[in-house]
C-alpha cells in the first residue's frame, strides 16, 4: 500500500516539507544555540525560495499553496518566535514580568503569522503583490538580526512586536523578481554557511537588505512578477 502523497505531490512539495522540518529542528537548536536556530531559519528561507522556482520550472500541485503556507508557519512564525523566547527567557527569565512579555509578544507574533499566511493563500496567491510584511521577511529579519550580533532582548523583544503588527497590516509589499530572489538567496547561502566570518559581514549584509526592503519596498520596488510568502 502506497502513501497518499505518491503520485499526488511534487518535487517542489517535497522541499516544501523539508523546510517545515528545519522550522522543527530550529526550535530543538534554539535550546542549545541561538545562533545555530537561526542559521536553520534561513536555510528554511532558501528553502522556502527554491520551492517556488521548482514549481514554475516542473509545475505544482493542487496541494502545494497550503504545505507551502502551513510549513511556513513552522519555520517562518513558531521557529523565529521561540528564538526571541529563548534569547529574553536567558536575559530576563521567562518568570519575570519582562520574560511574560517576551512569551506574549512571541505568542502574538505566531497567531499574526498564521493569520496572515491564511490571508495570503485565500486572497494573494497568483498576485504580484501582497499585503502585509512576509512571514519569511519578517523571520529573515530577526534571524539575520541575530547573526549580526543582534541579541539585546529589549531590541529583539521591540522588533519581534513592530514585526507582529506589519504582517497584518494593509501596506502592500510588492514580491522579488527572480533575479533579486536569487541575489537574496545567495547572502543567505553565505550567512548560513559562514556567519561570523569578516567581522560577520554577510549577516549584516543581510539584515541591512531586508530593513531597506522593508522599509523602501511598498514606494520604491515594483515590477510584474515574483512570489514571496
Amino acid at each position: 500500500m502506497q502513501p497518499r502523497f505518491v503520485a499526488r505531490l511534487g518535487v517542489a512539495d517535497a522541499v516544501t516539507a523539508a523546510n517545515a522540518t528545519l522550522g522543527f529542528v530550529a526550535v530543538v537548536a534554539a535550546t542549545v544555540d541561538v545562533a545555530l536556530a537561526a542559521r536553520l531559519v534561513l536555510l528554511g528561507a532558501i528553502a522556502d525560495g527554491l520551492d517556488g522556482l521548482l514549481a514554475r520550472r516542473y509545475g505544482g500541485t493542487a496541494a502545494g499553496e497550503h504545505l507551502d503556507s502551513l510549513a511556513d508557519v513552522a519555520s517562518f512564525s513558531v521557529a523565529p518566535a521561540f528564538l526571541v523566547t529563548v534569547i529574553a527567557g536567558d536575559a530576563w527569565g521567562l518568570e519575570s514580568t519582562l520574560g511574560g512579555v517576551a512569551v506574549a509578544v512571541s505568542a502574538v507574533f505566531v497567531t499574526a503569522g498564521v493569520v496572515r499566511l491564511g490571508l495570503y493563500t485565500a486572497y494573494d496567491t497568483g498576485n504580484d503583490h501582497t499585503e502585509g510584511v512576509p512571514t519569511t521577511l519578517a523571520a529573515t529579519l530577526l534571524a539575520a538580526g541575530v547573526l549580526a550580533g543582534v541579541t539585546d532582548p529589549g531590541v529583539v523583544v521591540g522588533a519581534t512586536a513592530a514585526l507582529t503588527v506589519l504582517m497584518v497590516s494593509p501596506v502592500t509589499y510588492p514580491d522579488l523578481l527572480p533575479r533579486d530572489a536569487l541575489a537574496m538567496g545567495v547572502v543567505q547561502a553565505a550567512a548560513v554557511l559562514v556567519p561570523s566570518v569578516f567581522s560577520r559581514v554577510f549577516p549584516k549584509a543581510l539584515l541591512a537588505w531586508a530593513l531597506a526592503y522593508l522599509a523602501l519596498a511598498p514606494r520604491l520596488y515594483w515590477r510584474p512578477e515574483g512570489k514571496r510568502s
